[in-house]
């Protein structure tokens, strides 16, 4: 049964009374870029009276300064975006793994490393959108978008976006190598043009017309659902979607995570900031403030996300998914995905 948000708090106050939190302090390195996550560190250090200290930039450069920092890292967590990344952070040696019934409890265990070195606090279904005016037959799986019917009308990302290399991963994970490198064959085929940009170009090429079917992060459509984006929001009434593999898996979800650096300093206080992430007050924070699905299952949902409907998630477990990313990028450079 998932604790009550009265019973997280009582269980932080609890923490910072008998712990090293009297230190009040909590370095945070995050490749997270968003400004609704404001509110969650602030809200954070006004609950527990904790400062936290914030290094941000790209996950790779972070992920590298705390290797080259080694056991002077001041680090306590790191946050980042993609299974990929949390993968290539364990991998790197500069997670540890913890014990915590709180998260053990309200996040699931496909949302979790295997061996407790990092959490999943938010998801994003990396879903199929389309051109409701010319595509009248949209394709129903992810194997679909390989069928030579859709030649010369996908966009997507390239082969160096962790959205895709992890998609790719849970292919290889559900469908074996072979079947995962005759999609990726089959979707270069179909490309309307070379990937270039970010989610949101890929909506803005089916508004252009530049491609009649787009792969996305659920939350890039719902934003510009919540507010104006430009080149997409007065146009959305064009764009229908498709939550892939209903009557298989279900749809891929990719995670927004994080975990105890390896050389903690406040390890203390940096196993209280995650349980922090798993309330439901930071959960609603991940669903209103950017338009994701809370990784506790029992949060409600935002308005933006709601309207997107209900849909059959893939419940991999993305620990397993992790171990074939190396696999997902051979098979990228192999058949000349861009």
């Amino acid at each position: 049964m998932l604790k009550s948000t009265t019973c997280l708090a009582a269980a932080l106050s609890a923490l910072i009374a008998t712990s090293a939190a009297a230190e009040g302090e909590l370095n945070l390195y995050s490749s997270r870029h968003y400004d609704t996550d404001e509110r969650l560190y602030t809200d954070f250090e006004e609950a527990t009276g904790i400062k936290i200290n914030r290094i941000e930039g790209k996950a790779d450069e972070l992920i590298a300064r705390m290797e080259a920092e080694g056991a002077n890292s001041p680090a306590d967590v790191m946050l980042t975006v993609d299974t990929s990344r949390l993968a290539r952070a364990k991998d790197a040696g500069i997670l540890q793994a913890i014990d915590s019934e709180t998260l053990e409890e309200r996040i699931p265990a496909n949302l979790q490393d295997e061996d407790n070195q990092w959490f999943g606090f938010s998801q994003r279904g990396r879903i199929i959108f389309y051109n409701k005016e010319n595509v009248a037959n949209p394709p129903a799986t992810y194997a679909d978008l390989a069928k030579p019917e859709y030649k010369g009308l996908i966009c997507i990302r390239s082969s160096t976006n962790t959205y895709n290399q992890t998609l790719l991963a849970s292919i290889i994970t559900h469908e074996g190598t072979e079947a995962a490198k005759s999609w990726a064959e089959g979707v270069v085929a179909n490309m309307a043009r070379d990937p270039q940009g970010g989610d949101t170009d890929q909506l803005r090429g089916i508004v252009s017309g530049e491609c009649d079917i787009a792969v996305s992060n659920t939350y890039y459509y719902a934003r510009a659902i919540r507010k104006d984006v430009k080149g997409l929001s007065s146009d959305l009434d064009k764009i229908g979607w498709v939550f892939p593999n209903q009557d298989s898996y279900g749809a891929h979800m990719n995670l927004s995570g994080g975990g105890v650096a390896a050389h903690a300093p406040n390890k203390e206080n940096a196993i209280l900031f995650l349980e922090y992430l798993a309330s439901d007050q930071a959960q609603k924070y991940f669903s209103a403030g950017n338009d994701e699905f809370p990784a506790v299952q029992s949060v409600e949902l935002a308005e933006s996300v709601k309207a997107l409907g209900e849909f059959k998630a893939d419940d991999v477990n993305l620990s397993e998914v992790a171990k074939n990313i190396p696999e997902a990028q051979k098979i990228f450079n192999e058949v000349g995905w861009k």
